[in-house]
């Protein structure tokens, strides 16, 4: 009966059926996309974790020479602290005090990333004992051992978190014949301000960024990571004002998940001219700001060129996701500046990164079109960085 009053209303529409029908067919097969992403993240994030957690248990439990209570106890800390994740993605951090939310924040986030490891080293022991080059009795009621693992991923995560503060300068030198005067720029991504990156690590940052003199200040999105709750309370817009140079921004897929009209009042607050889908002239710069392709009908980098009235400028894209390279360089841009992979935060995951994009970090060029991947300048979760880096990045462009 549906499906006879549907026909009907498309033919009082005059819409061609078949039209009507590839809509509808592209419709249900976008729905479909949907739905599988969110399956594979509720895969990554629920089921596949619990099993990793079942597996380093497991050998906690048969490496730890303790009365089963004492068993016991670290494996519900174990579980209990990734549950605590749950609760910074669902927003319970905002109905909390501050600092216990910033407590349950970073207890949450960080076991992510130490569960991974001792993952990591629990397979590699067992490989090891396999080809008989482990010994079961490392494994089994071995109290050394168990210390040995202890003192291990704490040396690791200490480090890993002293090199997360200590943020590394990136220098790149350009030529161009549209440059008349010396530009010096700096740009950065992925600032991730919220529980975690509190007022005072914004204040060291602007203060390291001021030192360099900068002509212009520009960010590739996620000035905020999850809520926007923190950067309200602590004032945070204050440390931007501080900022001793225009500012110019694009929106990333953080600013969506903190809720976008929330995210552009703060960048207003700040100062931060927000580049969305639209462009500014600058001197000799036309920089160009696409909106972060969370939503999905932002405009083509076409149509913003289009409408982009530039006369030989030299052209600079931020857009927060390095997705289709090719478009910029199809459009002549100079230059494209992005962020969003964090190139993984932590060894492995910087693999998987390689994996999914052309450049997930670095410099890369198509034609004559120029990239820059950032690892950002602040982090996602836990504080730390194994085997990457946290940057910003100094552009000096000069005349030919």
């Amino acid at each position: 009966m549906q499906r006879h009053t549907l026909h009907r209303q498309v033919r009082e529409m005059k819409i061609n059926p078949d039209l009507f029908c590839i809509s509808l067919g592209l419709h249900y097969l976008c729905r479909r996309k949907e739905i599988t992403k969110k399956m594979v993240w509720f895969l990554v994030f629920s089921i596949l974790p619990f099993m990793a957690m079942a597996y380093i248990g497991w050998h906690i439990w048969c490496m730890m020479p303790t009365m089963w209570i004492w068993k016991v106890l670290v494996i519900v800390l174990m579980v209990g602290s990734f549950l605590l994740m749950f609760s910074s993605i669902r927003r319970s951090t905002d109905q909390l005090p501050l600092e216990w939310g910033t407590v349950v924040y970073e207890i949450g986030t960080s076991s992510v990333f130490v569960l991974l490891y001792l993952f990591i080293l629990f397979l590699l022991l067992d490989l090891g004992r396999l080809v008989h080059l482990v010994p079961r009795t490392l494994l089994y009621h071995n109290g050394w051992m168990a210390a040995g693992i202890a003192v291990f991923m704490f040396v690791l995560f200490l480090y890993g978190n002293l090199h997360y503060k200590a943020k590394y300068r990136e220098e790149l030198t350009f030529e161009s014949q549209k440059i008349t005067r010396p530009v010096r720029l700096v740009m950065m991504s992925d600032l991730h301000l919220g529980y975690h990156n509190r007022r005072d690590e914004l204040r060291r940052w602007i203060d390291i960024i001021n030192g360099e003199h900068p002509d212009l200040v520009l960010i590739a999105g996620d000035i905020i990571d999850g809520s926007i709750r923190p950067l309200k309370d602590e004032r945070m817009y204050e440390e931007f004002r501080r900022l001793e140079a225009p500012v110019y921004a694009c929106l990333g897929n953080h600013e969506y998940y903190s809720g976008e009209p929330d995210a552009q009042r703060f960048y207003q607050q700040a100062g931060i001219q927000l580049l969305q889908d639209s462009a500014t002239i600058v001197g000799d710069l036309c920089i160009i700001g696409r909106d972060d392709r969370t939503n999905q009908h932002r405009q083509s980098l076409g149509a913003i060129m289009k409408k982009t009235a530039h006369n030989g400028q030299y052209t600079i894209l931020l857009d927060h996701q390095p997705y289709h390279l090719e478009q910029a360089e199809r459009q002549g841009i100079d230059f494209q500046f992005s962020g969003h992979t964090h190139y993984g935060q932590v060894w492995p995951i910087s693999w998987i990164t390689d994996a999914i994009y052309e450049c997930a970090f670095g410099s890369h060029q198509r034609g004559a079109t120029r990239y820059y991947i950032s690892s950002g300048l602040g982090i996602w979760g836990g504080k730390f960085r194994i085997g990457t880096r946290s940057e910003y990045v100094v552009v000096n462009l000069k005349g030919e």
